[in-house]
Parts: C-alpha cells; sequence; structure tokens
C-alpha cells in the first residue's frame, strides 16, 4: 500500500472504463549533485500517475520535470494539482481501450498542462497494451530494433571527478557516450573543462555538450568554434529557445551538429524549426512533447525534414524511462542514440525488476505494455507524505 493525496472514482458498468486516476508524488535523491545552467539537482521528484480501468487493468504513467520551475512551466506539484482537479474528473468514464479518442478529448478541453497530459497517455497506452498482450511500441507501429545506446551526462562541475565517472563507466561498460552540462560557468572555463575531458578519452569516445539556453549568439558563436576544433560532436540548445533565427544561423555557420531541445515543444514547434534550417537534430522528449504520439509526429517531420533524432529525457524514473524507451525503439533513424539514463541517476529504484542496461545500451522490454511493475511498497516509502494541506489516505494496490 501506499498513502495518497488525491484521487477521483465512480461506479460504472462497462468493463472498458476509466474508474479511476491517482497521482503519486515520489521523492528520490541523486547518486550526486547535478549541476545544469538553470539548476542544480540533488533529488528528482517523480510524478507517477496509475489509472484504474473497469475490467481490472491498470496502466502506468510519469510526469518528471527538471529542477521545479526552473526548467519548463510545469512543477510536479501543478502536474499533481491539474491532474487530481481537471483532468481526472472529466476523463473519468471513459473508455480506456480508446486512447486517441481520450486523449483527442483531454488535448481539447484542458490548455497546455502537456507533461501532465503524457502521463495520462502513457498509462492509458501501458493499460492497453497490458489488455492486448503486446508492447506499447507495437501500437505505436512497431518497433525497429530492441536495444538503444545510451549516453550518460556529466554534471559534478569538477573536471577531475567527471573523468573519473567517465572512466568508471566505459570500463563497465555501461556508456561510451558522454554529454556535458555547461552555461553557469564563464564561457572560457566551461571550454576549457570540456576540452580537457575530451583528450583524455580520445577521439573513439563521443563527447556532447548541453548549454540549456546560457549562451548569447555572440558567445554561441566563440563557444561553438573552439568545441568544434575541439573535436566535440553535438551542441544541444546553446541560445534561447525561443531564439529560432539565432539558431538558424548557428546551424548554417557550424559543420558541428547542432540540437533543439527546450525549443522543441511537440509538433508545432517542430515544424517551425524543421521549415527554417534551425537545427541538424531533434532532442524528442516525450513530456515535453505532449505525449507518446505527438513524440512521434515530432519525430516523424524530422525524419522527413532530413533532421536526425536523439532520443531525450527529462530525467524520469523507471516509469517515464520505459515509456520513452518503447517510442524511440519505432524510430528509423536515431543516429545520436538516447539519453535514458534517468533511473541510474537516482538512489532508489521504484521497480520490481530495474530496467536493463547492458552494453552501452538499454534493452527495451517486449513484456506487455510498458514492460514494468512498479514496486508498491517501495513507492509507498518514497511518496511525498504532506502536499498541499490535504489529508492523506492510505490505499492498497
Amino acid at each position: 500500500m501506499w498513502r495518497i493525496s488525491y484521487s477521483y472514482s465512480i461506479k460504472l458498468y462497462k468493463k472498458d472504463m476509466i474508474k479511476k486516476i491517482e497521482t503519486i508524488l515520489v521523492d528520490v535523491p541523486t547518486i550526486r549533485p547535478h549541476k545544469l545552467s538553470v539548476a542544480i539537482m540533488n533529488k528528482q521528484t517523480l510524478v507517477l500517475v496509475r489509472v484504474l480501468c473497469d475490467d481490472g487493468i491498470v496502466g502506468w504513467g510519469e510526469a518528471t520535470t527538471i529542477g521545479g520551475l526552473s526548467y519548463g512551466e510545469e512543477s510536479p506539484q501543478s502536474i499533481k494539482t491539474n491532474i487530481d482537479s481537471y483532468i481526472a474528473p472529466f476523463m473519468i468514464g471513459m473508455r480506456s481501450n480508446e486512447v486517441g479518442k481520450a486523449m483527442k478529448r483531454v488535448r481539447k478541453a484542458i490548455q497546455g498542462n502537456r507533461f501532465a497530459k503524457c502521463a495520462i497517455e502513457s498509462a492509458l497506452l501501458d493499460a492497453q497494451g497490458k489488455r492486448l498482450g503486446i508492447p506499447v511500441s507495437e501500437l505505436l507501429g512497431g518497433r525497429v530494433r530492441d536495444s538503444l545506446p545510451v549516453a550518460w551526462t556529466l554534471a559534478s562541475g569538477d573536471t577531475k571527478q567527471d573523468i573519473a565517472e567517465a572512466e568508471a563507466m566505459i570500463t563497465q561498460r555501461r556508456h561510451n557516450i558522454f554529454k556535458l552540462k555547461i552555461g553557469a560557468k564563464p564561457l572560457d572555463i566551461d571550454i576549457k573543462h570540456v576540452l580537457e575531458i575530451k583528450k583524455v578519452l580520445g577521439d573513439q569516445i563521443s563527447i556532447r555538450v548541453d548549454v540549456n539556453q546560457a549562451w548569447t549568439e555572440l558567445q554561441a558563436v566563440k563557444g561553438i568554434a573552439a568545441l568544434q576544433d575541439g573535436g566535440i560532436d553535438l551542441i544541444e540548445q546553446p541560445v534561447n529557445a525561443d531564439h529560432i533565427l539565432s539558431m538558424a544561423r548557428l546551424t548554417h555557420r557550424f559543420s558541428v551538429a547542432i540540437m533543439a531541445d527546450e525549443a522543441l515543444k511537440g509538433p508545432h514547434d517542430a515544424a517551425k524549426i524543421a521549415s527554417q534550417s534551425a537545427a541538424n537534430v531533434f532532442a524528442v522528449k516525450i513530456a515535453q512533447s505532449g505525449g507518446l504520439i505527438p513524440a512521434q509526429q515530432v519525430a516523424t517531420i524530422a525524419e522527413m525534414s532530413g533532421i536526425a533524432l536523439y532520443g531525450g529525457t527529462m530525467l524520469e524514473g523507471g516509469v517515464g524511462t520505459a515509456a520513452s524507451a518503447q517510442l524511440f525503439s519505432t524510430f528509423f533513424d536515431l543516429a545520436y542514440g538516447t539519453e535514458l539514463f534517468g533511473p541510474l541517476l537516482l538512489t532508489e529504484e521504484i521497480l520490481n525488476e530495474r530496467l536493463d542496461y547492458r552494453d552501452f545500451s538499454l534493452i527495451v522490454s517486449k513484456k506487455p505494455g510498458l514492460g514494468i511493475e512498479p514496486d508498491l511498497e517501495k513507492i509507498n516509502y518514497l511518496t511525498r507524505a504532506k502536499g498541499f494541506g490535504e489529508t492523506l489516505q492510505t490505499i492498497t494496490a
């Protein structure tokens, strides 16, 4: 059992109806401080969503953000409140096996709230996959790969520590692609930090950087030139997400790949960026796109426009990572791999069976639905004890 602060239910008589939707805030410490230009993370708050259907099937989803409101406009608390107060009451009684129709109604009735909608859609797809006895990937057109290359983000901020961490990952055959979080320090210091790591790790190891919008265009010109000369493979979101023309100029100016991330908030943004040739690579994130189906549309726009793909993360736990993996396994082009390391950054595992990481990759589950089984006792232990003054309830599975 676990403590839950709010849920909606209704007595239904058809066996394919949504009976109850629950949201759970789970706080999990990280294995080390994770430093971005916008925040320093010492823990991650997972927003888990459980959809209970009248036929007894339970679907799970996750909506996880980075650094509260420092990264985006949704926070764990707002996601939970909006699901509990608006989305859940609206969806009770809908047919759970008509995922597209249900999500169309939700997207029409509820504005914004992309992360919350992603969690709901993931849970419905999980339930439908279990109902049909197939993985979610097969609901999305079918997988073309059974494993996904996984990059690891070096974000301690200390050069020697990052080098030691990377070398350990390589030895363990966990990761041979590394992304460095920069932008919080002066440009020259960041560049020196990155190039020292690249020099030690060598040409056989892929090094990328994520600036998280921290640079002006002039800073980006100087920084990208130095990084390109130093053998860096990818520059992620160097300037503000709204500065599409700056992204286009940088993309045209340099031969190193420029990747759009925060600028991609769904298919409409993807179409705009593609039409202006403002990126060489798209970081596809299911939560940032508003769900697995919109994220698939983002990938389709990229593929039709000659833009490469990278499977991104919001540092989700096991549920959200499994959902992303099911989608990314269907991508024909995945030239830059994925970043689905979120569960490995956390000190606690919320699944009964850990996701399968080996040989520098994540193995995509072939079990029905998302292919995961949450650990209810562990979730109960980690669930946030207090919300906004609501009376907590204790429920069982």
